[in-house]
C-alpha cells in the first residue's frame, strides 16, 4: 500500500482548469473538493501513523472518499 496522499490534481490530472473553476463557481462542489481534502489527509496521517486509528475506521475514511471521488469525477465529466 502507498501512503503516498491521493490528492484531486493527481487523481484528474487532465481537470485542474475545471476543478479550479468549479471550486469558484459551486459550491457544492467546492464543498465535496475541501471534505475529499480533509477526509485524504486524515488516510495519510493513519497510514504514516502520525494519527494512528482503528482498522475498521481507517476503512470508512476509504470508503468516504471513494464515495466522494465518485461524486466530483461525475461533476467533472459532466462540466467537460
Amino acid at each position: 500500500m502507498s501512503h503516498t496522499p491521493h490528492e484531486l490534481a493527481e487523481e484528474f490530472p487532465l481537470a485542474v482548469d475545471v476543478m479550479h473553476r468549479l471550486k469558484l463557481e459551486d459550491a457544492h462542489f467546492a464543498r465535496l473538493a475541501e471534505e475529499y481534502h480533509e477526509v485524504n489527509r486524515a488516510i495519510h496521517r493513519a497510514e504514516t501513523l502520525v494519527e494512528p486509528v482503528a482498522e475498521a475506521h481507517e476503512n470508512e475514511l476509504r470508503r468516504t472518499r471513494m464515495r466522494l471521488k465518485d461524486e466530483i469525477a461525475r461533476i467533472l465529466s459532466a462540466a467537460a
